[in-house]
């Protein structure tokens, strides 16, 4: 859970303090790549670090992560401009790609299947508290200290992560000769396919427009790294990205299924506080209790879904959990203009525990398909999936979102001019309303890849998952 919290904690705490940092390193232009550097490096090592703890044991690789986010962390608190600043992000997401993977899959590995909803409520209640104390932890260490204290302050929390994982945590003994040649061809291919894909995302249609050379070159070479990445696991001995993951029928069906939920979850956390601050005028600590409205309750969901999924199974569960939230996500496209406060809450709400129903029964029911030698890659393939599907979903609904707001802005406003013209009495109210429908547009895209979700459960997941028997260990 520490180690958890170490990722958790970390994207939130850090925007806070966006503005301190700029003023004091400069580099505006360039400061979302702290974010996107950082998710960037979590997304494309994921799968690699997950085969390597299927080879080398959970352990090592946990320890590795923890000691490389700690470096990079304490390097970030000694940055001297804004390009070593998002270098040493990248490092630190270096790190967390190891602690994220390895996280989940331990709790497979330590706890039986009866046991692992508990555990995993525990982990998504990590993720709840950080989404709430991020932000005021991050604006007082940058309001009333310095903004390298956001950085230093995981040094503490790291060490002990480190000692107790060192000291307490044993791992099964296994037959030897179960290791094979670590595939170091395919790790670099795929990470560098998913570094270009990632970057043409990230940058499309923001740095430049999405026809334009730069986007349809890097395209093009995601694509031809993406056909090295085929032509290199498939001589692989030991692939880092195995063809199984995509030809066994639950695990494909769960990897598509969380990458949709990685898309839809853009809506609520990048444009539900932009609009609780520009529609319903709302300053941006209460904006941010409105999005928190929905970590209240998923892991509150969570923890209940294993009674559900014990009577009625693992996909029927995720799907009557994501059934519930394309209704909620549609719902929020019929709230009333301008509304109440309290009505976007409670749909984060419904939302929240609708997913808590959903994610967590088909984590753990896809773990218990397969055995030790294979959890740390299925787990990995499950969160690389739900990362990209992020990305996706951000350069996808960032477009939809800029399309409607051009459409509808009216007396020559730019993009770069809504704030200014909130602050005019003659120009807010049509710029408020641009902002209300392209939301809505976004949550309509939402309620597709909700909708998309549910159909690939219901048509391509098996009603009842193979669960193996559970592995105690020695």
């Amino acid at each position: 859970m520490l180690t958890m919290a170490l990722v958790a904690l970390d994207a939130s705490v850090v925007a806070t303090a966006v503005p301190q940092i700029v003023g004091d390193l400069g580099g505006f232009s360039v400061f979302s790549w702290l974010f996107a550097g950082y998710l960037l490096a979590i997304t494309v090592t994921l799968p690699v670090y997950g085969r390597l703890s299927d080879t080398f044991g959970r352990k090592p690789v946990l320890l590795f992560g923890t000691a490389l986010f700690l470096a990079g962390s304490l390097l970030c608190g000694v940055a001297w401009d804004m390009a070593s600043l998002i270098v040493f992000r990248i490092v630190q997401g270096l790190g967390g790609g190891a602690l994220q993977g390895t996280v989940q899959t331990l709790a497979a590995d330590l706890y039986p299947l009866k046991d692992r909803p508990r555990i995993q409520a525990r982990m998504s209640s990590v993720w709840a508290a950080s989404a709430l104390a991020g932000p005021a932890l991050g604006g007082l260490l940058a309001g009333y200290a310095d903004w390298r204290w956001i950085f230093l302050a995981n040094l503490p929390p790291a060490g002990l992560a480190l000692w107790l994982a060192a000291r307490h945590l044993s791992e099964p003994a296994r037959a030897p000769g179960g290791r094979g040649p670590v595939d170091w061809a395919g790790a670099l291919t795929i990470a560098a396919c998913g570094s270009v894909l990632l970057f043409a995302l990230v940058q499309g249609g923001v740095a430049w427009p999405w026809l334009s050379w730069p986007s349809l070159a890097l395209l093009a070479a995601g694509a031809a790294l993406a056909a090295a990445v085929v032509a290199v696991e498939r001589r692989a001995a030991d692939p880092i990205l195995p063809g199984w993951v995509w030809r066994r029928r639950t695990i494909a069906a769960v990897n598509l299924a969380l990458g949709a939920l990685g898309l839809l979850m853009v809506a609520p956390t990048a444009f539900v506080p932009t609009y609780a601050q520009t529609v319903l005028g709302l300053d941006p600590v209460t904006a941010g209790l409105v999005m928190s409205a929905m970590t209240l309750s998923w892991p509150l969901s969570a923890a209940l879904s294993q009674h559900v999924y014990r009577r009625i199974g693992f996909r029927d569960t995720a799907a009557l959990g994501m059934a519930a939230a394309a209704l909620a996500l549609f719902a929020f496209t019929r709230l009333p203009y301008p509304g109440s406060p309290w009505q976007p809450a409670l749909a984060m709400l419904a939302l929240g525990a609708a997913l808590g129903l959903f994610q967590l029964p088909l984590i753990v029911g896809v773990q218990s398909t397969v055995g030790w030698a294979e959890r740390g890659t299925t787990t990995a393939s499950v969160l690389f999936c739900r990362q990209v599907g992020q990305s996706l979903g951000a350069a996808l609904f960032g477009a939809v979102a800029n399309a409607t707001l051009t459409t509808h802005l009216t007396g020559g406003h730019t993009l770069e001019a809504i704030p200014e013209a909130l602050d005019t009495e003659a120009t807010a109210e049509p710029v408020r309303q641009a902002v209300a429908t392209a939301v809505d547009h976004v949550f309509l895209g939402a309620t597709a890849a909700a909708v998309a979700a549910l159909a690939v459960l219901l048509f391509l997941a098996p009603r009842r998952f193979p669960v193996l028997p559970d592995q105690q260990l020695s």
